[in-house]
């Protein structure tokens, strides 16, 4: 069996991911294709948690643009993340995957609460952990939590999965056919030219802890155990190791 460049990692799946190719919703076939890829992953050796958004079912942000409390819509977008999780632990487990969901807001009936040496221990002996309600808290996006619990986690890396994006561009290349895809980039580079794969807090915290990032197409087949081998696909932000261990 080939071995694993990364240990342990922070899969961050977009809601949108789960649409597939609708704009709203879970397509089962989609999170089914989801659930082989991580499994895949799994049985190499790797360490996976997951973090999911809930954009394919509520957007906080826009709604709270559109003139709803900003911290109620919030909420309700961590609830969406919670369903999603619930969603890809079906999927899973029906394909034999241990997992354990965690949720930064406690709903004993469905989840368990996040706790960071709980889910340590979870990863440790194999099993999947899936990480819903991003940080618990209004006004931080999925980002910011898949960032903030790869530093708890001590991953070696986030994988930020997108759907039909191959990396990250100087210019949306739908709109620009000459957009220069970048295959590394520096935080600082990211942040400073608003390039939008991830927020601006959530940037900062990966810069501040030498969290690598690789952004890929998730809906090229095999493309997570490709990422996972090593194999240079997406884009690299920050250099390829961890730098705040010892």
């Amino acid at each position: 069996m080939e071995e694993p460049r990364y240990r342990r990692v922070v899969v961050k799946l977009s809601g949108e991911a789960l649409a597939g190719e609708g704009t709203f919703g879970i397509e089962v076939a989609t999170v089914n294709r989801l659930a082989e890829e991580v499994l895949s992953v799994v049985r190499m050796g790797v360490q996976v948690a997951a973090v999911v958004g809930g954009g394919n079912i509520w957007r906080g942000a826009a709604a709270g643009h559109a003139g709803l409390d900003r911290s109620t819509a919030d909420y309700m977008g961590m609830l969406a993340t919670v369903i999603n999780a619930l969603a890809l632990q079906a999927a899973l487990e029906a394909r034999g995957a241990e997992t354990r969901v965690q949720s930064a807001i406690e709903m004993r009936q469905i989840a368990e609460p996040y706790i960071r040496r709980r889910a340590v221990r979870h990863l440790e002996k194999g099993r999947v952990v899936i990480l819903a309600a991003g940080t618990g808290n209004p006004f931080f996006s999925t980002d910011t939590a898949a960032a903030l619990r790869a530093a708890e986690l001590e991953a070696d890396v986030i994988l930020m999965a997108k759907r039909g994006v191959d990396g990250i561009y100087d210019a949306d290349p739908r709109l620009e056919p000459s957009a220069r895809k970048y295959e590394q980039i520096e935080y600082l580079d990211l942040l400073q030219q608003g390039l939008g794969v991830m927020d601006s807090t959530a940037a900062s915290l990966c810069m501040e802890n030498g969290i690598p990032i690789i952004v890929f197409d998730f809906a090229a087949p095999g493309a997570l155990r490709r990422v996972c081998l090593g194999e240079k696909i997406g884009t690299l932000v920050g250099g390829g190791e961890r730098h705040d261990r010892g």
